[in-house]
């Protein structure tokens, strides 16, 4: 991962077989920043998206095998018990041009990734919601 900070935000650049969730909290680890926006574009494979059962209180997740592009990547990085979290929604196409989406859990770069991180100037915390059980914004 290669990463350049400018004025009000930070450029990252993913290389091969870096897993992108992993990659964003280890960025925003090392720049200490606590809350941001983001949005990104490039290419995932191994691609796994969940889908969020209210009913069930859990995550339906379903693996996408071989390489997809993402045609939205967009999501937030905020704390929970001291703990970085990335948030990250993604829709992703494949050769055929069909769509997906969800809540994005894992990926691997199979060529590049590309994502601007709009750091906040405080710190965004989440905090246990009772009735869904998700660690929510703590607004």
């Amino acid at each position: 991962m290669l990463i350049k900070k400018f004025d009000h935000y930070y450029v990252l650049r993913l290389h091969k077989n870096d897993e992108i969730i992993t990659a964003l909290k280890k960025a925003a680890e090392n720049q200490k920043i606590n809350g941001a926006f983001f949005f990104g574009l490039g290419v995932g494979s191994s691609v796994v998206l969940g889908y969020f059962d209210v009913d069930q209180r859990t995550y339906i997740k379903k693996v996408f095998e071989g390489e997809y592009e993402f045609t939205s990547f967009i999501g937030n990085i905020s704390t929970y018990s001291g703990d970085i979290i990335v948030h990250c929604h993604v829709t992703i196409t494949n050769r055929d041009f069909d769509a997906v989406g969800g809540h994005l859990v894992q990926a691997t770069v199979p060529a590049t990734c590309e994502i601007v991180i709009f750091p906040f100037t405080g710190i965004l915390k989440r905090k246990k919601d009772r009735d869904t059980n998700l660690p929510v914004l703590d607004v």
